[in-house]
């Protein structure tokens, strides 16, 4: 029964991944857009400019990881 509620946090297809990425996405640009109103000027900017790179590196990191994961899949299993 653990087995089956752990596998629901695991991302298996891109396509889990880009929903994934859509919603870091969204929160990130309202996290920003609060840091606009409060933080008026360069620091608001700074800050919505970090809030929304993060989302750019954690979403590529994820593709990657997608990507590697199917690499070790297909590949052959060797014995020693």
């Amino acid at each position: 029964m653990l087995q089956k509620i752990k596998r629901l946090f695991v991302i298996k297809t891109p396509v889990e991944a880009y929903l994934i990425i859509y919603a870091l996405a969204l929160g990130a640009v309202e996290r920003g857009r609060i840091y606009l109103v409060k933080f008026p000027g360069y620091g608001g900017k700074l800050l919505f400019l970090a809030c929304t790179c993060a989302v750019f590196l954690a979403g590529a990191k994820i593709l990657d990881c997608l990507k590697h994961e199917k690499r070790l899949r297909e590949r052959p299993e060797t014995a020693f």
